[in-house]
């Protein structure tokens, strides 16, 4: 694994946790040698992640579309940001660079990208980690649905465990290691 692309919110949340998951998690990525993808914003927790690779000598690749940079919220101090025409189009490029995916606390964006590429996983189109770094709990309610659309049979067992949690930064990029997709169809019975 050489990239890990982080989903996460374009503001920093109620809770001074979350920006310090943040940081805990840009300090585990340097020291694994893994670089970050990520939205490409200087904004709200996307920034802090961003800004704490960079202090810590890693590398960041930011992706953001064209519309979005017109705002002038794109980090300009990355190793490497690409402007991209579309929402659609930045998905696909950071899918296309990274070697596994975190979702951190965030809102609608966050929660649609990291399940766009555990929907990807399950349908085969990859075999790379998903997960949530689950700071102070922010999932559990996600990670409770997901079990009952698997308990009421929507949502294969084996593919539940496609998506990985963990509160610990270090232990979620343990899990990413160990990481091995399941080998089961989505529309095998």
């Amino acid at each position: 694994m050489r990239r890990v692309c982080v989903y996460c919110g374009s503001n920093t949340g109620k809770r001074p946790e979350y920006a310090a998951a943040a940081r805990d998690l840009a300090i585990v990525l340097v020291r694994h040698d893994l670089e970050l993808v990520y939205g490409g914003a200087d904004k709200g927790i996307m920034g802090v992640i961003a800004d704490a690779v960079l202090e810590q000598g890693g590398k960041v690749h930011g992706v953001i579309p064209q519309m979005i940079c017109d705002k002038e919220i794109a980090h300009r101090g990355l190793t490497e940001l690409h402007v991209v025409a579309s929402m659609h189009a930045r998905k696909t490029m950071m899918a296309a660079l990274s070697d596994g995916f975190i979702a951190m606390p965030g809102g609608f964006g966050t929660l649609e990208e990291i399940i766009e590429m555990v929907t990807w996983g399950q349908l085969r189109f990859h075999d790379k980690p998903c997960g949530l770094l689950n700071t102070d709990g922010y999932f559990d309610r996600l990670l409770e649905y997901l079990d009952h659309a698997a308990g009421e049979g929507f949502l294969r067992a084996e593919n539940r465990t496609m998506l990985l949690s963990d509160r610990d930064p270090a232990g979620l990029i343990q899990q990413f290691e160990r990481y091995t997709a399941p080998q089961v169809e989505k529309w095998v019975s």
